[in-house]
Order: C-alpha cells, then sequence, then structure tokens
C-alpha cells in the first residue's frame, strides 16, 4: 500500500515557475514507477511526467517537454515536478500516481495503481 500526498500548487503568473512534491509513505516507495497527471476543468485527466524507480529514465509528452523536470528522492520518498515557464494552458488539479512496475513508464491513467488527493496548479495574470 502506498499513500501520496501532494503540494506546492498555487496561483502563479504566465512564465512564472512552481515545484510541485509528492510525499509517499510506505516502504516500497523506491520500487515505483512515478508519474504526475493533471486535470483540466472539464477534461480527461492526461499525463505530463514520469520516471523509473531509479529515476534513470524519464518522459514527457510533448506538451510540457523542455518546461518541466520531474525528479525523484528515494531517501525521502518524495517525487517531484518542476515546473517552469507556465501557461495558462498549465492550469488544472495536479495528480502524482505510483505504478507497480520498475523498469517501465507507463503513460496511461489505468496503469497507475495509486494516486494522490490532486493539487491545484493556476496560470493566470
Amino acid at each position: 500500500q502506498v499513500q501520496l500526498i501532494e503540494s506546492g500548487g498555487g496561483l502563479v503568473q504566465p512564465g512564472g515557475s512552481l515545484r510541485l512534491s509528492c510525499a509517499a509513505s510506505g516502504r516500497t516507495f523506491s520500487t515505483y514507477a512515478m508519474g504526475w497527471f493533471r486535470q483540466p476543468p472539464g477534461k480527461e485527466r492526461e499525463f505530463v511526467a514520469g520516471i523509473t524507480w531509479s529515476g534513470s529514465r524519464t518522459f514527457y509528452p510533448d506538451s510540457v517537454k523542455g518546461r518541466f523536470t520531474i525528479s525523484r528522492d528515494n531517501a525521502k520518498n518524495t517525487v517531484y515536478l518542476q515546473m517552469n515557464s507556465l501557461k495558462p494552458e498549465d492550469t488544472a488539479v495536479y495528480y502524482c500516481a505510483a505504478a507497480l512496475v520498475a523498469t517501465v513508464i507507463p503513460s496511461a491513467v489505468d496503469s497507475y495503481n495509486y494516486w494522490g488527493q490532486g493539487t491545484q496548479v493556476t496560470v493566470s495574470s
């Protein structure tokens, strides 16, 4: 069992930055691939970043590539999402998720086994 708690969301101006954190409980955190998803109002949840258990590989969709960076600290049971050059279209509830796979990075919602409660990110002037 893994419990995930996101933090770090808020209101930011276009072009600004935010760093989201996801703290995990459970002694097997380091064996999970981790992902970040977002869900804009009225839209489906979408994948924005993923990282393997070791942190050696990451994956991003084109919509955020070069602006978002995912990282993890297994000693602290925490995964991060650094978001730079934020745009109004990045506004969404952001969720972290854990997948019971180690060396691949799933991008499908159904591939993830545990989810956090989400944190709101609003990009507006």
